[in-house]
């Protein structure tokens, strides 16, 4: 999904423009197209010195929140459709966080649209966590018939895949069709009944993953220290404490045939 930065100003005389378009001309909105904007360096070309002097006062607490690093890369990590190691990556976070509730997960599910940005090579900080992840989410584990399993896989096919933990299989078509998906090595059955671990904003059955709204046997602590964001900060900082990197590689967990 692609977004724009707007501002108030320039929304509302956008919106007075279409309201006098459709009160007083023949023309009609066509189309509305989104992008999202790089904020980088760039922009700091040529500083504005008013600007600098009103944030300074503030730069040291932020800082002192944003910038202590836990944990590392082994190399960039981004996330795109079908299957990315960013995806894949927070994911399998998701089902490691079962351990603290004594869930062990059949898969994970993590949205793409739900990852806001990229993590670098090399150390990572506590606000590039909060960058990939900005929002409110909690985890959450729930239980899916094996036909609802099925449906939701049918569903994230119809977007063009969703980031999977690392024992989900899938395989998809060009136009968005599920041809095959193995849960731990054996096709999804029917009959069985799937645990899942995942965001509760999925699990009410947001993103076009309708499935979700016949869970079972909900689990989503609504504590601060539960939500996602502090969760894969744990990861990165139980990883460090081996003196490891995270390095997740894209392995044909989603593939389009």
């Amino acid at each position: 999904m692609r977004h724009t930065i707007v501002s108030k100003g320039a929304l509302s005389f956008v919106s007075l423009l279409l309201l006098a378009a459709s009160c007083h001309t023949p023309y009609h909105l066509a189309s509305i197209d989104r992008t999202r904007i790089l904020i980088d360096s760039r922009y700091d070309a040529h500083p504005d010195a008013a600007a600098a002097a009103f944030i300074q006062p503030y730069e040291h607490t932020v800082d002192s929140l944003m910038k202590p690093v836990v944990g590392s890369t082994a190399e960039p990590m981004i996330a795109h459709q079908p299957e990315s190691n960013l995806s894949n990556l927070l994911s399998d976070i998701l089902v490691w966080g079962g351990e603290e509730f004594n869930e062990k997960p059949d898969f994970g599910v993590y949205n793409m649209g739900g990852i806001r940005a990229s993590l670098p090579q090399g150390d990572i900080t506590y606000g590039d966590v909060l960058n990939v992840a900005p929002f409110e989410n909690h985890i959450c584990f729930l239980t899916l018939s094996g036909e609802k399993t099925l449906q939701l896989f049918r569903e994230m096919a119809a977007r063009g895949g969703e980031g999977v933990s690392h024992s989900v299989r899938m395989v998809i078509t060009k136009d968005g069709k599920l041809k095959s998906v193995t849960v731990n090595g054996a096709p999804v059955d029917s009959q069985k009944s799937y645990r899942i671990a995942t965001l509760d904003y999925l699990a009410q059955g947001n993103d076009g993953l309708a499935a979700f709204k016949d869970k079972t046997d909900a689990v989503s602590p609504d504590d601060e220290a539960h939500d996602v964001r502090y969760i894969i900060v744990n990861y990165f900082k139980h990883l460090k404490a081996q003196g490891k990197a995270v390095d997740t590689k894209v392995e044909g967990r989603v593939t389009v045939e």
